[in-house]
């Protein structure tokens, strides 16, 4: 039975839930089977949903059913009911935490009663707490839709001659497809990109033209996803992306922090694009944001920061000689990262640090003391490696890693844009460490080389390299 959804389900409920289940299922309302409520005791005392010795079918059978023999169908039976009364639960708690819509529900009954003080009540109810919400994202505006939609059933019904409301239903339609279409536009554009497939989202343009002709840019869902769809398909112009970092910083709180999130690792990977396109004026922009997303903790996620954006922000604030910020965000933000991960990364992220100090023997001892288990650290690590080698002249040294680290990228199954990174990075390197110093027609051909390639996250250093060559 550990296998048995009913136990996923069950092992998700904090103590609060587990308590209010247990009253629910005690109701004779919501349940009027003794065996779901002895189930529901067994599976909730000490730590039943834990020890796999205690999910055993037959075992579960004889604490429910002490005086009868194991029986398959009916254990079943038993577990199918259970589930069923959880999926009430679930069901029930999130239409109670959405309270427009619960009060629309009860609208709605009202309606159908045809009790129309109660309905009035019920709908006005619902429009205030409409007018006082916080967050304003897509089902926000949906919200509006239903409430508008809701209000049009019920007076198209009444036998009088009134105004209704047909234009603003239309409005809240219209502002609720708009926000969500463009949201899953971007997140289409979003994945295309990571995973090399090609979607087509239909009537896009025509929306975007509409938005432009009737100025949406007041509705926060709409203006946000307008500019980063914008930015997305548009990156050469760069006004797009500057008024979706203005509506982040200026409309981010009318979001939750999962969605905000979201768009946020959007713009970052706008700003990481331009710069492997050779623009480092993105480095500043990816660092205002990075500095944002930790100060408001909107990078941060169940209270776990990834380890890449750990890096990620390290790179880049180093990157603009923010030694002193980088060092104190190692410091602070190294416990939010998962505990399998803390270390390793943050080993890295020392040994990082230091490098671009010039420290490179203090680097070299912090990478001595990491294990590069996860394959794209192992490259960056190698890498970071590479760069010591050649900036200390240890030739020897530098022409084995080399050639190890391009077997090691060819063996491990990279995704293609890493893979294109890390190969051009190789190729340039050892070229860089194979050019004639003396020779300007190597120097400069080189120099174009490397300027015209792209993905490339190490430009700056191979060209700061080549020039102290002449």
């Amino acid at each position: 039975m550990k296998k048995n959804p009913l136990i996923s389900i069950l092992k998700t409920f904090s103590p609060r839930e587990r308590r209010a289940f247990k009253k629910w299922v005690l109701s004779p309302i919501h349940n009027q089977r003794e065996d779901s409520v002895k189930l529901t005791d067994y599976l909730f005392a000490q730590n039943h949903l834990l020890d796999e010795k205690f999910l055993e079918k037959k075992r579960i059978f004889s604490k429910i059913f002490p005086k009868e023999n194991f029986n398959d169908a009916k254990m079943r039976q038993t577990i199918h009911f259970l589930r069923k009364t959880v999926d009430d639960f679930l069901i029930y708690n999130e239409l109670k935490e959405n309270e427009i819509r619960s009060k629309l529900a009860l609208a709605s009954v009202f309606r159908k009663k045809k009790l129309p003080k109660s309905y009035l009540k019920a709908i006005k109810s619902a429009s205030e707490l409409q007018e006082k919400a916080i967050i304003k994202d897509e089902h926000f505006l949906r919200n509006e839709y239903l409430i508008q939609r809701e209000r049009y059933i019920y007076f198209e019904k009444q036998k009088r001659n009134v105004e209704l409301n047909l234009q603003e239903m239309s409005d809240a339609l219209d502002a609720t497809y708009f926000a969500d279409k463009l949201r899953q536009s971007c997140l289409m554009l979003s994945h295309q990109k990571v995973y090399k497939v090609e979607y087509h989202p239909a009537l896009i343009e025509e929306i975007l033209a509409h938005i432009e002709k009737e100025d949406y840019f007041k509705i926060p869902a709409i203006a946000i996803y307008y500019h980063t769809y914008k930015a997305l398909t548009t990156p050469e112009d760069r006004r797009y992306f500057d008024q979706l970092k203005n509506n982040i910083f200026q409309m981010g709180h009318f979001f939750t922090q999962l969605e905000i999130r979201d768009i946020y690792l959007m713009a970052l990977n706008y700003c990481i694009g331009k710069m492997n396109a050779g623009d480092m004026s993105f480095r500043q922009e990816a660092f205002d944001l990075y500095k944002k997303g930790m100060e408001s903790k909107i990078l941060i996620q169940n209270n776990t920061l990834s380890p890449w954006t750990f890096i990620n922000i390290i790179f880049n604030s180093l990157q603009l000689k923010e030694f002193e910020w980088a060092y104190e965000f190692i410091n602070k933000y190294q416990s939010y990262l998962p505990a399998d991960q803390r270390e390793n990364f943050t080993h890295y992220g020392f040994a990082r640090y230091h490098f671009e100090r010039a420290e490179h023997d203090e680097a070299m001892q912090w990478l001595v003391q990491t294990d590069f288990s996860d394959s794209l650290l192992n490259l960056n690590a190698k890498m970071l490696l590479l760069k010591i080698y050649y900036e200390k002249g240890e030739t020897d040294a530098l022409e084995s890693l080399l050639e190890a680290t391009r077997t090691y990228l060819h063996r491990k199954k990279i995704v293609g844009y890493h893979r294109s990174v890390y190969n051009n990075q190789l190729r340039l390197l050892r070229k860089l460490a194979r050019v004639n110093p003396f020779s300007r027609k190597e120097r400069d051909k080189l120099r174009m080389e490397i300027e015209e390639c792209t993905p490339l996250l190490e430009k700056k250093w191979l060209l700061e390299q080549l020039s102290k060559l002449g």
